[in-house]
């Protein structure tokens, strides 16, 4: 068995949205929060802040720690990978420049142009404070951190 390590972060805007990223990977379509896979020599922290300048060009603060996994999870992509997922609050040090759509799964025709090549697109929106919650992501640990992040705002 291996592990596989993932740090996300949560981003709450002043008006009281949370950051969500629509992903279509592999044939299959997930919204999750932003974040993903921490690399050889990286700390979780840094990880989380590497992953919000890759996928959307934004310098974030790391901030208090939500959430680390504590039961087994089993990867969705390799059966022979477990996963451990670390969840932090972010936020933002500059103006979100990156695209923000106001529907689930709205992706630009270059987006889809890659798809075949990369078998992987995002595009990123907010949900409303009052419509979030567990059932607004996909995956089963994102949803214990989104409840935990309901009980804590």
């Amino acid at each position: 068995m291996n592990f596989t390590i993932r740090v996300y972060g949560i981003l709450v805007n002043d008006k009281q949205q949370v950051l969500v990223s629509d992903e279509y990977i592999r044939g299959n379509y997930f919204t999750k929060f932003p974040g993903g896979g921490m690399e050889i020599g990286e700390g979780t922290r840094d990880c989380l802040k590497r992953e919000f300048v890759e996928e959307m060009n934004l310098k974030v603060e790391v901030g208090n720690h939500i959430y680390t996994t504590d039961i087994y999870q089993q990867s969705a992509f390799n059966p022979a990978h477990q996963i451990v997922s670390i969840y932090y609050f972010a936020h933002a040090l500059e103006p979100i420049t990156a695209p923000i759509q106001q529907q689930p799964f709205h992706y630009t025709e270059a987006q889809l142009g890659l798809y075949d090549k990369i078998q992987q697109i995002e595009s990123f929106r907010f949900i409303d404070w009052n419509d979030f919650s567990a059932d607004s992501v996909t995956l089963p640990l994102d949803k214990i951190a989104a409840s935990i992040v309901k009980q804590l705002l």
